[in-house]
């Protein structure tokens, strides 16, 4: 009787077990698993296609240039003079002489140096202004500059043209952003708001105070003459000190003159003598009315450097210069024999 009684007891754990497995398995089919995240497919795109990189909504730096204001001309409405004057607009340069090369037995590069407050150079800071614009040689070369009349270089040998743009940086600077105070925020400046300005530099022509000039003195044997020919024209800038004298003067650009000829045909030059003779700026130059004095030259200078480079006195600066155009005239005078 025992013996059947635990038997009976342990079918009935048996049975339990059994029932308790499959209903752990049941529930382990039955549990829900989270639905994956559904991906948006695009429509007309590859399949290999890459998502644009975002827009860059900040606003972009302005670039600050420098700039030279000059004044357009202004053409008179009535005929400012009793005459006609037609001379001007039909002024053409003469042709230069053709020398061979075989016929220039001598040849010397000279540059030379005018100063504008001298009394024979008036007529480079001649101020006024008339129909084709202010009259100074510095106004006539930057017009011609930024019209594209001329070509601007960076050194005497014509070797890198320079932009309007680098003149301008070079003669007013690049504009620059200082603080002011704020009177429209704050009246009195109790608040002490303060705002941007931006602040550009006026061209002041009475900076250039020199222009340099390259020659070339030629001896043609052919017509037994001494022949001069500018090749540049540089305006050269007063390099200031803090205390305002000038430390130093630099060339700011050089020009081509037989480029720069046609155009300065059409400008006339400050005569004090005579107003209704005056000539062009072109006739100046070829005939020489201006003083000068060489600063450097290709005679006896294997170092190529200008005289106040192995001279430091003035005095003797101006003795030396005029000792170079002496051995210029000796030569060709030498020539001759009585």
């Amino acid at each position: 009787m025992k013996k059947n009684l635990i038997r009976l007891c342990m079918l009935a754990m048996a049975v339990l077990l059994v029932v308790g497995n499959v209903d752990a398995q049941t529930k382990k089919r039955t549990v829900k698993k989270k639905p994956a995240k559904k991906t948006v497919a695009t429509r007309n795109k590859p399949a290999d296609a890459t998502v644009a990189p975002a827009k860059d909504t900040t606003k972009p730096v302005a670039i600050l240039q420098a700039d030279i204001k000059l004044d357009t001309p202004r053409r008179s409405l009535r005929n400012d003079a009793i005459i006609e004057r037609n001379l001007v607009k039909d002024r053409t340069p003469l042709p230069y002489e053709h020398i061979r090369e075989d016929d220039a037995v001598y040849r010397q590069r000279v540059w030379e140096e005018i100063d504008v407050h001298e009394k024979m150079n008036l007529p480079f800071v001649y101020k006024a202004t008339e129909d084709n614009g202010n009259q100074r040689l510095i106004n006539i070369l930057l017009v011609g500059i930024k019209s594209g009349q001329i070509t601007a270089f960076e050194d005497d040998r014509f070797t890198t043209p320079i932009t309007f743009q680098q003149i301008a940086e070079n003669l007013v600077a690049k504009p620059h952003v200082i603080q002011v105070p704020d009177l429209d925020k704050d009246p009195d400046g109790s608040k002490g708001l303060m705002r941007d300005t931006l602040i550009q530099e006026d061209f002041n022509p009475d900076a250039i105070s020199r222009y340099q000039l390259k020659e070339e003195w030629v001896f043609d044997k052919e017509s037994s003459r001494l022949h001069v020919r500018i090749l540049g024209v540089s305006p050269m800038k007063d390099i200031l000190q803090p205390d305002g004298s000038v430390r130093a003067v630099a060339p700011v650009f050089w020009v081509y003159y037989p480029d720069l000829r046609p155009m300065l045909a059409k400008f006339e030059a400050y005569n004090g003598k005579n107003y209704g003779a005056r000539m062009s700026w072109e006739e100046l130059f070829e005939s020489r009315m201006f003083a000068g004095r060489i600063v450097k030259s290709t005679i006896d200078n294997p170092g190529d450097q200008y005289i106040e480079g192995y001279i430091k006195d003035n005095i003797l600066k101006l003795l030396e210069g005029e000792k170079i155009k002496e051995k210029i005239f000796n030569y060709e005078q030498d020539l001759w024999s009585y």
